[in-house]
Formats: C-alpha cells, structure tokens, sequence
C-alpha cells in the first residue's frame, strides 16, 4: 500500500513539474529544436470561398444590395403594379367594312354594333365635312370602338383618297384628308315656285343652303308672305375638289333674291367666322352671324310635341342639329351674363345686348376656359360647343331670343339684329358688295358654259 501511494505521488509531482516547464519555457534562453520551432510556426492556408461574384459581374454591377437573396420576391410585383398600364389602347375594338350596293351609313354603323344615338352622332359628325348622300359601293368605313361600343374614331374611305375621320372623346372632330383639294367657285340660277328647298334642289344646287337663307333672311323677309312664286335666286359658292369628287361641304358666298320690294343681297366673307352682311337695294341692312355653320333647323318657334316628354309644349327658341363639338357662335356684340347650368337647357351660355335683350345658347358641351361673365364678346366670336346636356335627344343647339324677358322667334324678329353694331364701314360693305356681283356675274358667265353638276 504505501508503495503504491509513492508511485501515484511521483506521478502527480512529476506532472506539475511538466506543466510547469511548459509554461515559463518561453523564458528560458535555451535554444528551441529546429522541428518543434517549424511546427510552433505553421499557420493553415487561407481559405478560398467560391467567387460568385466573379461570375456575374454585371448583376453586381446594376444591384446595389449585396444580398439579393434576401430580397422579398413580392417587393417587385408591388413595384410594377404601381406603374400604369400601357396596354390600355390594346383594348379598344376595331372594324371595318365596305359598302355595298343598297346599304346606309346608319346600317353599316348598326353592323358595328353602335346604339341609335351614337348612329346618329357619328352621321352627323361625317354629313359635317361629307354629303353622305354621295355613298357608293366601294367606299369603306373604319371603325375604332371601346369594348362598351362606345365609338373613338371613325374614318370613312371614300374616292380619290379622300377621307373623312371623325374622332370622339372629351371633345368631338371632324375632318378631311385630302391630297391637295383644287378650291373652285361656282354659280347659280333658281326660280322659286314652292320653297327655297324645292328650287335649289331642282336647278341642281346645294339645297342645304336653304337653311344658310333662312337664317340670314328670316328676320328680314316672310318666306311665307313674300314668295308668290316666280322669284329669282342667284347663288355664287365655293367647293374643295378632288377629280369630280367633293371633298368638306360647299360654303356659300353671294346671294341673291329677288323680291317684290326689292333687291335683297348677302355676302359672306371668306375668313370663316360666319359674319354676314345683308343689304337691300345695294345698302346696308344688318351684319349677323349664324351660331352654328351649315347646321340643320331642326326645330322652330312656337308650339310643337316635345320629343322627350311627349306633349305639347311652347318652343321658345330654334334647334339647330349638328355634330357633337362644333363651334357656337354669338350672333350680335354683347356681354356674357351667365355661364353654367339651367334645367333641361343643360350647360348654357347667356349674353345681354343692350338692357333688354338677351340671347341664349344652350345644351353646349363645352365653353373655352377663356370665356366668363361679364367679359364682351363680338359677333361670331365662339362662346361654346354643340352638344347633347340638358332635356336632348341628340346634338343640337337651342338658340333662344328673349326681349324684356319675352322669348321671341329668333328668325322673324328683327330687333336683335337692330341692337347689334354694324361694326363694317359703309364704305368697306359696299365695296364688298360691288366685288361679289362681279364676281357672280363672271361665275354665272363660266357655268353658262359648263353647267355645274347636280349636287
């Protein structure tokens, strides 16, 4: 036993004598075996990690964060939804078809799939810069519509490379495309028997201009009283050709009638602002500005069924139709009273002539930004666009005449026109005049030769 203990003992001191010259080795200046210095010195090679980077330089080059796997996938999609989309016009439906022998622009129209009410706009958009009654087999028509069936353009192809594009949205155009139209001046004899319609229909001229006549004349002359019949019309107007084709609609610049009290004249100018200046007996009577070029009367003063509501009503003023988004313009100086909306007249604007008289435009589409009350305006500047607001069934504008509150017919009363300035010299309108005959004169000359074509 107590040899046994001896033994563990000199174990155990032996151990801490080890130790101990392991740890205070450093400071003894004996020299170190050359193995166990090499060893002490030996440090691990440095670790090579893979170079990813290395192989795709140009993702680390555009991605600032270096670690793009943890980027949220969904932060990309997020990102994309907050951009609008550029396929939006990619929706929209196009068709096309070509006229065939016996078929309308309102059946064709129906083909695509336009409602009665878009028909009629988009015909009345067309009719503004071609005679639809000028249809041929042959002639095309491109339609582009909202997946609704709403219409945005519409183009119709017709000879010559001639066509004519309507575009519609906020606002309404219409225009044609034609290669280099020749501008010509043409001339005219009627002899009225019925109605002015009925005479210019038969000697082959524009019977639309019926309509120009009426407004200009109708404050001034009783068609129904005055024309017995047997009454002279001449009519000087200038058309866009192309070929024999038509191109826009024809304007007139010179009348002339014949009456029993008299000579009765009017000239329109050529800067197309719709000014008229009216003269009887070569001397000047009024200067008056249609509010809608080459509209339709589609209604006029007095009682008549309404169209919406059915029963019969007083009409206080005329309706002109015409397309969606073209322009109204003042027919006399005044002073804009009203901008905004009254009832079934829609969006409406107002203009006080004097104290006492007052016209008003209504179911407009638009007025410019520029116009506002109390602002003064001269005859024919544009104070708003044609539209359907209001109590309407289609494009149109209401004019009305009201003197000392009292609606008037706006045709036949002649105060309004007395009211407005003749803001023409007398020297400059019968200089005009003197040009006009002349020019008929030599018209009437050209086409006595040639006859002009029915229209």
């Amino acid at each position: 036993m107590n040899l046994k203990h001896w033994a563990a003992g000199s174990t155990i001191i032996g151990g801490i004598s080890l130790a101990a010259a392991g740890v205070f080795g450093a400071f003894d200046t004996e020299p170190v075996p050359p193995g166990l210095s090499a060893a002490a010195l030996w440090t691990p090679e440095p670790l090579i990690l893979p170079q990813m980077e290395m192989q795709v330089p140009d993702v680390v080059a555009i991605t600032p964060d270096p670690m793009p796997e943890l980027r949220s996938p969904a932060s990309p999609l997020m990102t994309l939804a907050d951009v609008p989309s550029p396929t939006i016009e990619s929706l929209l439906n196009t068709w096309s078809h070509e006229i065939a022998a016996g078929e309308t622009l309102d059946a064709v129209l129906a083909l695509a799939g336009f409602t009665a009410t878009d028909r009629a706009e988009v015909s009345l958009a067309l009719a503004a810069e071609f005679d639809l009654r000028r249809l041929r087999p042959g002639h095309t028509v491109d339609v582009v519509s909202t997946p609704g069936g709403q219409p945005r353009r519409v183009v119709l192809s017709v000879d010559d490379g001639v066509r004519i594009e309507a575009t519609f949205g906020e606002l309404m155009e219409a225009r044609t495309i034609a290669p280099n139209p020749e501008q010509l001046t043409l001339a005219g004899t009627a002899r009225i028997e019925t109605s002015i319609f009925a005479a210019l229909d038969e000697a082959g001229m524009p019977a639309r201009f019926a309509v120009d006549l009426a407004q200009m004349l109708g404050g001034t002359v009783d068609f129904r009283r005055d024309l017995g019949g047997g009454e002279t019309l001449r009519l000087m107007w200038r058309e866009a050709r192309v070929g024999e084709d038509l191109v826009g609609r024809p304007e007139l610049a010179f009348a002339a009638l014949e009456l029993r009290d008299g000579l009765y004249e009017v000239a329109w100018p050529e800067d197309g602002t719709g000014r008229a200046t009216i003269y009887l007996n070569g001397e000047v009577q009024r200067v008056f500005a249609q509010p809608v070029d080459g509209a339709r009367l589609s209604s006029v003063f007095g009682r008549r069924v309404h169209p919406v509501f059915g029963n019969v009503r007083m009409h206080t003023g005329v309706d002109f139709a015409a397309a969606h988004g073209t322009p109204v313009r003042a027919t006399a100086p005044g002073r804009v009273t009203f901008i905004g909306r009254r009832g079934g007249y829609g969006r409406v604007v107002e203009i006080a002539h004097g104290s006492d008289i007052m016209t008003r435009y209504a179911h407009l589409s638009a007025v410019p930004a520029t116009l506002s009350i109390g602002r003064r305006v001269a005859a024919g500047d544009t104070i708003g666009q044609v539209g359907a607001t209001g109590t309407a069934t289609g494009p149109n504008l209401h004019y009305e005449v009201r003197i000392d509150g009292q609606p008037t017919d706006p045709l036949s009363d002649e105060r309004l026109a007395n009211a407005a300035e003749l803001n023409v010299l007398e020297a400059l309108a019968l200089e005009r005049l003197t040009e006009a005959r002349t020019t008929l004169e030599k018209a009437l000359a050209d086409a006595a030769i040639e006859p002009t074509e029915r229209l």
